[in-house]
């Protein structure tokens, strides 16, 4: 698949005919240098960015074939995406923050699954607090707690100790995989950093907008799938 997308001085081509299977249940770290195109990657995996040529695939589904409201739903359904940002809702407390997607989504225990996942990480006794009154390492972990609760089979995090200290990032680190381990999710990892990269189960290397090498266990080449 290709992205290219308008920017002042014209069109830009940010992704150049990527071509990557991602079996279910693997962890796959993406690397490289600021604007080599891993976060890019990574929106088209989660159908936030529409890819210009080519298809994403995911859980048997075309992603590239769906309009903005079907998206929407397959992320709510199926993925749990974790950002640098946190992205947290400022008027709702921790509780409420990770209960959301849950009642969105119709469940009618979405306050017990919320407080499950909130003691996972750590921040039972953080519950009825907002973000405001919370450091940046709480709010990453009510935001991991959050793309948890749903039990995703995908889950998709840009840069998540990209704003956190050397020892929170390393415990936000910790706290991922082992909410993916809980709950068997395909984890996709973008970071700066090698050796949290190592952690995962392959390790792609993305220089100008192509995959520039790979370590870890042999992978089908395909379109962009995602499983």
């Amino acid at each position: 698949m290709t992205l290219t997308l308008d920017g002042n001085a014209g069109r830009v081509e940010i992704l150049h005919g990527i071509s990557l299977d991602v079996q279910s249940g693997q962890s796959v770290g993406l690397i490289g240098p600021s604007g080599s195109g891993k976060s890019s990657l990574l929106m088209l995996m989660g159908g936030l960015e529409q890819a210009t040529t080519g298809r994403v695939q995911a859980l048997g589904q075309d992603l590239t074939a769906m309009d903005e409201d079907q998206l929407a739903h397959f992320r709510r359904d199926s993925m749990g995406i974790v950002f640098q940002s946190f992205h947290l809702i400022p008027t709702m407390t921790a509780l409420e923050n990770v209960a959301t997607p849950l009642e969105l989504a119709g469940h009618r225990d979405a306050f017990d699954r919320a407080r499950e996942e909130l003691k996972a990480v750590g921040l039972s006794a953080r519950a009825d607090h907002y973000p405001a009154q919370m450091s940046g390492g709480e709010q990453q972990r009510v935001a991991l707690a959050r793309a948890a609760a749903p039990r995703p089979k995908i889950l998709l995090a840009d840069e998540p100790t990209g704003n956190l200290d050397g020892a929170n990032g390393a415990a936000i680190i910790d706290m991922l995989f082992g909410l993916r381990d809980r709950h068997g999710s395909t984890l996709i990892l973008v970071t700066h950093a090698e050796d949290l990269a190592a952690r995962c189960d392959r390790v792609i290397g993305l220089r100008d907008g192509r995959i520039a090498n790979e370590r870890g266990p042999a992978s089908t080449t395909g379109a962009g799938a995602v499983a």
